[in-house]
């Protein structure tokens, strides 16, 4: 029974990253009348949901009782409020990686981001050997040196990019790769201070999530009032969203979730095969369906006025690249 869960659980995070990434990206790329959703609401609706879904977790847990519910959510949280206090950092930190993941998908095809957001490994081993003194052998920093050798060929300027560079100006390159690099650092950190959280405590997984999602909210509903206060006071909360829009929400809301699941059934050497399969079918989708990525080969060989006509790209992934995503099957826990 526990391997089957094993393997359902990583089934399901194999298809909640890929859809999510390219649902995103399609989302924030796709042209139609009147305002596009703000990405500020989005991640406020998520984190609702995914207190919502907790509580129902929690629930079951609780032999479906009312009552015992109410005394769970009671003495876990409001009884505890220096523990549910500590929650608000990584949840602050959580609520900006989000927005800034919007913002990267905005101006990165989906194979380049997902590659390059595989920095996060890097950064969370770095915080785990130093926050919770672990220690990493030969082969993991190895691995690590080769991830960012990997990641720099990605991120490095084709021929074919440089001539094109004054037509691709639907969105900017150094942007996305801005959001990306401190949504790692971001994703990184908070992860690993979650981690130690739930190893100082014996609070289940799912009252963390819900304490996160709380004050995930408040951090989100601040950013939505500074940033896009106007825009919402105009055209109200839930401006632009269609059906596409909530899949992308209710996605990301299930990540959470899922990646609970995955640490209580599987271990990490089996999720980061479930990453690098994600890696895979997210490049072949971008590439057949989205149209927004294009190898550097096929580029080259290619009339570039022709080809922009047809895919409108800037990045490349050359093929030593996924010798890296392959390699890395170590990652550090979350």
């Amino acid at each position: 029974m526990s391997a089957n869960l094993k393997y359902l659980s990583l089934g399901i995070l194999v298809f909640q990253t890929t859809s999510l990434v390219l649902t995103m990206r399609y989302s924030r790329t796709l042209k139609e009348e009147g305002p596009r959703y703000l990405s500020s609401t989005a991640v406020v609706v998520a984190e609702l949901l995914k207190i919502m879904a907790c509580i129902l977790l929690v629930y079951k847990d609780s032999k479906c009782s009312l009552r015992a519910l109410n005394r769970i959510l009671h003495d876990e949280i409001l009884n505890k409020p220096m523990e549910t206090l500590k929650l608000a950092i990584p949840s602050g930190i959580y609520t900006l990686q989000n927005n800034l993941l919007y913002v990267a998908l905005s101006n990165l095809d989906a194979a380049t981001y997902q590659v390059t957001y595989q920095l996060k490994i890097l950064t969370t081993a770095l915080f785990s050997v130093s926050m919770l003194s672990k220690k990493l052998g030969v082969y993991q920093w190895l691995s690590l040196v080769i991830l960012m050798t990997g990641v720099a060929f990605v991120q490095w300027p084709s021929d074919s990019q440089e001539l094109d560079s004054k037509e691709l100006s639907a969105g900017s390159q150094f942007v996305g790769l801005m959001a990306v690099l401190t949504a790692c650092f971001s994703s990184g950190f908070a992860g690993v201070y979650f981690e130690k959280i739930l190893k100082e405590t014996k609070q289940s997984v799912w009252i963390r999530n819900i304490q996160l999602g709380f004050f995930g909210s408040i951090f989100g509903l601040m950013g939505v009032y500074i940033y896009d206060g106007e825009l919402v006071s105009k055209n109200g909360f839930f401006q632009g969203y269609n059906r596409l829009t909530w899949i992308v929400v209710v996605l990301q809301a299930l990540g959470g979730l899922v990646i609970a699941a995955v640490i209580k059934y599987a271990d990490n050497i089996l999720k980061g095969f479930a990453t690098s399969l994600s890696i895979i079918l997210s490049t072949l989708i971008s590439y057949f369906w989205l149209q927004d990525f294009v190898p550097t080969r096929q580029y080259s060989e290619a009339n570039s006025s022709a080809v922009s006509g047809v895919r409108n790209t800037w990045i490349s992934i050359p093929s030593s690249t996924w010798g890296t995503l392959v390699s890395f099957s170590l990652e550090p826990s979350l």
